[in-house]
């Protein structure tokens, strides 16, 4: 009897995944339209940003860097100021570390962890002070249906900033991550380059550890570049590919998960991974028809 209580409960919640009076019924309302935009300019973010981190085998410190603004935000928490503002501080400066310490690649994973190690050591400190383990369980898992205004402003400015950002810088970065050695006899400013990344890739995630937790990050800004690099080598095309990818899964995910009640990132890693094994499985048929 008890097993068949939580069965039921489940059957009934996935039964009303399709259920498209009740999604279309809350895609009507104010907080969950605000949540759809928020996860879109996620997925803006993580689709530009994404081919350069893979490009630079960076994946680590966006795990990284979305554990310590949960840190960051912790210590906000304590202090009585902004989570937002927190969590931005602690990814700014945290990706800062990151980019300016581990510019090698052969170091770069160690600097990760030796930071990372310590960071969340504080984290942990912080959350233990403040008196609420539960607090930190959100900032992990996010908080989608309760962006707000003043959630979605912050999503929009991060964006903007990237965006252009990235649009400055996208060329010599790109020059530089291809091939460093030859970008710094060039005279590419590789360092600075790679601070400027990583500060702008910290602003990203620590929207997007507000919005989606930090456990979610990876989902948009690794998984869509992982599966677009699998289907072209052209760095334009990668970044397309990269932005359709995880606004479906982002926008998908949410519109999917809202009917049944169920967590949206389900939704979310389980599109993107599909996304990611169908991909790969299209690369591998290209590379063996060019045989």
């Amino acid at each position: 009897m008890t097993v068949a209580i939580p069965q039921a409960a489940a059957e009934i919640q996935i039964s009303r995944l399709w259920d498209l009076g009740e999604t279309a019924e809350l895609l009507g309302r104010g907080f969950v339209q605000q949540s759809l935009i928020a996860v879109a300019l996620l997925g803006l973010l993580g689709g530009i940003l994404g081919p350069l981190i893979v490009a630079r085998q960076m994946s680590f410190a966006v795990h990284g860097i979305s554990e310590l603004s949960v840190t960051g935000a912790s210590a906000a928490l304590l202090l009585g100021i902004s989570i937002n503002v927190g969590g931005v501080i602690g990814a700014v400066v945290v990706a800062a570390v990151f980019g300016f310490m581990g510019n090698r690649a052969r170091e770069r994973d160690s600097v990760i962890g030796v930071v990372m190690a310590f960071g969340l050591g504080l984290g942990v400190l912080f959350l233990s002070l403040y008196g609420s383990a539960r607090t930190g369980f959100a900032m992990l898992t996010g908080q989608v249906v309760s962006v707000g205004t003043g959630g979605l402003t912050a999503v929009a400015i991060t964006t903007v900033i990237v965006v252009i950002g990235m649009a400055v810088i996208y060329r010599p970065l790109l020059f530089a991550s291809l091939d460093p050695r030859v970008a710094l006899a060039h005279g590419v400013p590789v360092r600075t380059l790679s601070v400027v990344f990583a500060v702008l890739m910290g602003l990203a995630c620590a929207q997007g550890v507000q919005i989606i937790g930090a456990l979610l990050v990876m989902s948009l800004l690794i998984t869509p570049a992982a599966a677009a690099a699998r289907l072209t080598a052209n760095p334009t095309t990668v970044i397309v590919l990269s932005v359709v990818f995880a606004e479906i899964a982002a926008v998908g995910g949410l519109i999917l998960s809202l009917a049944p009640g169920l967590p949206v990132s389900v939704f979310v890693t389980t599109i993107s991974f599909v996304i990611y094994v169908v991909c790969r499985w299209a690369g591998h048929r290209r590379t063996f028809a060019t045989r």
